[in-house]
C-alpha cells in the first residue's frame, strides 16, 4: 500500500563521486545539501557570500568573480555598527569597511577559483521577490535592517528571471564549460510576503526556470526539492516547529532521493565508511583510556587510513 504519491527523480547522466568539485550556491537549502556533503567528505564550496534567496543575488556576485571585479569602498555602508554590503549576506559583515572590503574581495576569489575548478554547480533558487535598491537600482542579496523606504520590493516577472537564469547559465559556462550545472527550487515557503504571494513566487521561478532549462543546449539538470517537500511529504510532520522550514527528517529524505539519482553508486560503499566514522568521531566517550577505549581508537585509524590512501584531500580530526 502507498501512503504517498512518489515525485519522480531523473537520474543524471554525470553522477558525482569523490573526484568531483562541487559548488554549492543559493537559498538556505543549497546549505542543507552542502553540509551533507561536507559530512561525507566530498570536495565541496558552499556560498562563499552566504545565503542568496534571488537568482539576481546570485548573479550579481558570480559576475564580479568573472570580471574578477574587486569590491570597492563603495559596495559597502555602515550601519548598527557593522560595515555591511548589498552583494551579500550579514554574515560577511565586520566592524570596519577594511575588514568587511576584506572579506568581500576573498569571497570573491573564493567564488571565481570554485567556479573554474567545479565538475557540478548545485544552485538552488528561493523567492522571486526581489528588494531593490532605489539610489542603485541595485537587487540585493540583504537589507541589512535598513529603513524600508530604502528598497522597492518587486515580484520579477517570468521573463525578467528567464534573462537572468540564460546569463547565471552563460556565466558559469565562461568560468568552466564543462561544469554540469543541477538546479533546484527551495522547499522553504517564504511565508513573510504572504501565502499567495509565496505560491506566485514559486510559479515564477518554476515556470521560468523549466523554459530555460529546455531552450539550453547540454540541458543542465533539475532537482525537485521543492515538490519532494510539497507532494509526496506533505505533512507537517515532516516540518519544523515554525511549519515552514522542512525538519531534519525531511531533509534526510530529501538528501537521500539525491543521492540515488545524482551521487556514483561506486562510491556507496566509501560513504558508508566515512559515515561510521563520523558518527563514532562524534560520539561522545564515557572512557579515556582501557582496552575498550584503545579498541575504538585502532578501529578509527585503521578507516581513517584506508580513506586517507584512497582520497588524499579527506580531513579527519586526529586520532
Amino acid at each position: 500500500m502507498k501512503l504517498t504519491t512518489e515525485v519522480p527523480v531523473k537520474t543524471s547522466p554525470y553522477p558525482i563521486d569523490y573526484n568531483s568539485s562541487l559548488l554549492c550556491l543559493g537559498s538556505c537549502f543549497a546549505e542543507h545539501i552542502s553540509r551533507k556533503l561536507e559530512f561525507y567528505k566530498f570536495n565541496v564550496t558552499s556560498n562563499p557570500f552566504g545565503i542568496l534567496f534571488h537568482p539576481e543575488a546570485i548573479l550579481n556576485v558570480l559576475e564580479k568573480a568573472v570580471k574578477d571585479e574587486e569590491f570597492t569602498s563603495d559596495d559597502v555602508f555602515q550601519h548598527n555598527e557593522k560595515w555591511q554590503s548589498l552583494f551579500s549576506h550579514s554574515r560577511l559583515s565586520r566592524n570596519s569597511s577594511t575588514e568587511t572590503l576584506a572579506v568581500l574581495n576573498s569571497a570573491k576569489r573564493e567564488l571565481k577559483v570554485a567556479s573554474e575548478e567545479a565538475t557540478h554547480v548545485i544552485i538552488t533558487l528561493g523567492t522571486s521577490f526581489i528588494y531593490k535598491h532605489k539610489s542603485t537600482n541595485l537587487g540585493v542579496a540583504n537589507c541589512h535592517k535598513l529603513p524600508q523606504d530604502h528598497f522597492e520590493k518587486e515580484l520579477t516577472s517570468i521573463e525578467e528571471l528567464k534573462n537572468i537564469l540564460s546569463r547565471l547559465i552563460s556565466s558559469f559556462g565562461m568560468m568552466q564549460p564543462d561544469a554540469k550545472l543541477i538546479f533546484t527550487i527551495s522547499p522553504v515557503r517564504h511565508i513573510k510576503d504572504g501565502i499567495v504571494e509565496n505560491q506566485r513566487s514559486k510559479a515564477h521561478l518554476i515556470s521560468a526556470l523549466h523554459e530555460v532549462l529546455e531552450e539550453t543546449p547540454n540541458q543542465p539538470s533539475y532537482f525537485p526539492s521543492y515538490e519532494l517537500m510539497m507532494d509526496e511529504l506533505r505533512d507537517y510532520r515532516f516540518f519544523n516547529r515554525d511549519l515552514i522550514h522542512p525538519s531534519d527528517l525531511a531533509v534526510d529524505l530529501i538528501w537521500n532521493r539525491f543521492r540515488s539519482n545524482f551521487i556514483s553508486e561506486d562510491i556507496y560503499l566509501d560513504m558508508s565508511k566515512v559515515e561510521k566514522l563520523q558518527k563514532s568521531i562524534a560520539h561522545r566517550q564515557t572512557e579515556t583510556e582501557g582496552e575498550v577505549f584503545e579498541k575504538l581508537k585502532t578501529y578509527q585509524y585503521k578507516i581513517k587510513e584506508e580513506l586517507k590512501k584512497k582520497y588524499p584531500f579527506m580531513r579527519f580530526p586526529n586520532l
